[in-house]
């Protein structure tokens, strides 16, 4: 015990927390790089605000990256030890992007709950905290928050429209029973223009009666979030003033919009260009459009499915740069040498936004993650939306059908979840980057990356008055409140 103390104070971030700050608080992302990198802005956001203290949790093996991350900040970085011998995952694996299946999520996110005894010696040694923002997966964190007298706002990483929409399917579960076939349109209770299928879903939600260890995990969450002082959602009030409304003032417990956060974090000097920033600027001098490319760290795409994306692009003859992971570098013979002159694939890790930035890139093919979609927005750049899994279903249903910055792919059976041939996504990429729709579609989200910009300015933009107005309600705090506000 003795030795996970002192491992646990050696892990101390290099700037010591200052005793004289008005508010410290403690930010803990779940070990997955979508769900951690919007906390770090967060902590950038955060620390923009006077005599505001930030100090964020992790584990060894994912310090190295929030360290870098967070480099040139004051923020403060505390290291659990991750539970040995999990069930499924090997050691010094502490992350998702690191499992060999999605599937092992959930033996992770429940070895979680071994780190608590380690997280509380570590805040008991610690000046007041004032509140921490967990991820949902980390719901055990409410417990050790009401222990300590301190709020506890959860951080789903979703929009306030998947999350209006998931409660309301989950609330009134028998809707999703109803149709006979799983791409059967169903109207959402409280929202009678939104149509969803039960493919938009994890199984979760559409078993008649769900059972299991993702269920159970799932309730966890939800029971946690429910008793919880907040919800910190990454977006902005002008994107969905309709779904802020509703959560604010039909659920429980409050949603406080403080995004875009990448929008908070300032630009990173280089002291030489990424090969693939070279290459776009080659193409910016050639005056050629170009299409990026990825699908996130988490999605299982078949080897069937990547020929029919390779073959799609080389067909469609348009520009692009893709991503993607190591485990998909089987691309077809002879593909990068036959494209090479259009086309460029990046087996590493980028600066996605860096690359949505670029002023050659006019169009997103996303799998529809939430920050993928915050920063294509903020970037001005349209999305070809091609959900897989989690939220990305709901997040697409937004892009394409709400805000109307995107288009969807076309599937072969029009399932949501379908396989993608190679002529459909040929006609699509086309429909984006080459057709007059895809002219509308980047007038429009230019709009809304204007808007999200506004919602950042300091004093006056709607997340910073939100961000101002939680600060000032945790400065009348006192654990004799009920977490749960009304």
């Amino acid at each position: 015990m003795k030795c996970e103390e002192q491992a646990i104070k050696e892990n101390m971030g290099s700037s010591s927390i200052s005793c004289d700050c008005s508010h410290h608080v403690i930010l803990f992302p779940f070990m997955s790089k979508g769900h951690t990198i919007p906390l770090l802005h967060l902590a950038q956001l955060l620390l923009r605000l006077p005599r505001v203290a930030v100090t964020v949790f992790t584990t060894p093996a994912n310090r190295p990256f929030i360290s870098n991350f967070l480099l040139n900040t004051t923020a403060s970085i505390v290291d659990l030890p991750f539970p040995d011998n999990v069930a499924g995952i090997p050691p010094g694996i502490e992350s998702t992007d690191k499992l060999s299946s999605i599937s092992l999520y959930v033996p992770l996110a429940r070895a979680t709950k071994l780190m608590q005894p380690d997280f509380e010696r570590a805040v008991q040694a610690m000046p007041r905290v004032s509140f921490l923002v967990s991820d949902c997966f980390l719901w055990w964190t409410l417990e050790s928050a009401t222990k300590f007298g301190f709020p506890r706002f959860v951080f789903y990483g979703m929009n306030n429209y998947s999350l209006s929409v998931s409660i309301s399917v989950r609330v009134n579960r028998t809707i999703l029973a109803g149709p006979k076939s799983d791409d059967e349109l169903i109207t959402v209770t409280g929202f009678p223009w939104i149509k969803v299928t039960r493919n938009d879903f994890d199984t979760v939600f559409t078993d008649a009666e769900p059972k299991g260890p993702p269920f159970e995990l799932l309730m966890d969450q939800v029971t946690a979030a429910s008793n919880s002082y907040g919800t910190i959602v990454n977006s902005f009030y002008e994107l969905e003033p309709v779904f802020v409304e509703h959560l604010n003032r039909d659920a429980k417990p409050k949603a406080w919009c403080v995004g875009p956060l990448c929008l908070a974090d300032p630009p990173r000097i280089q002291h030489q260009k990424p090969t693939w920033i070279e290459w776009l600027d080659q193409k910016l001098e050639q005056g050629r459009s170009v299409l990026y490319v990825a699908f996130g760290t988490q999605a299982e795409i078949s080897l069937e499915q990547l020929k029919e994306i390779s073959c799609g692009l080389e067909e469609s003859y348009v520009n692009f740069l893709w991503v993607i992971r190591n485990k998909e570098s089987e691309l077809g013979d002879g593909f990068e040498e036959r494209v090479k002159d259009r086309g460029l694939i990046v087996r590493e890790w980028v600066d996605q936004r860096e690359i949505l930035l670029h002023h050659s890139i006019q169009g997103f093919l996303s799998h529809c993650g939430w920050n993928s979609v915050m920063e294509s927005i903020c970037a001005g750049v349209p999305i070809l939306a091609w959900p897989m899994m989690a939220d990305q279903p709901l997040n697409a249903r937004m892009v394409v059908e709400e805000i109307k910055v995107g288009v969807r792919v076309e599937t072969c059976n029009g399932s949501v979840k379908g396989f993608v041939n190679k002529k459909g996504l040929e006609k699509m990429v086309k429909v984006l980057m080459e057709g007059d729709m895809g002219k509308e579609l980047r007038n429009k989200v230019k709009q809304y990356a204007q808007m999200a910009k506004k919602a950042m300015e300091e004093n006056t933009g709607s997340s910073w008055r939100s961000l101002n107005m939680l600060m000032s309600e945790i400065s009348n705090f006192t654990p004799q409140e009920k977490m749960v506000k009304a």
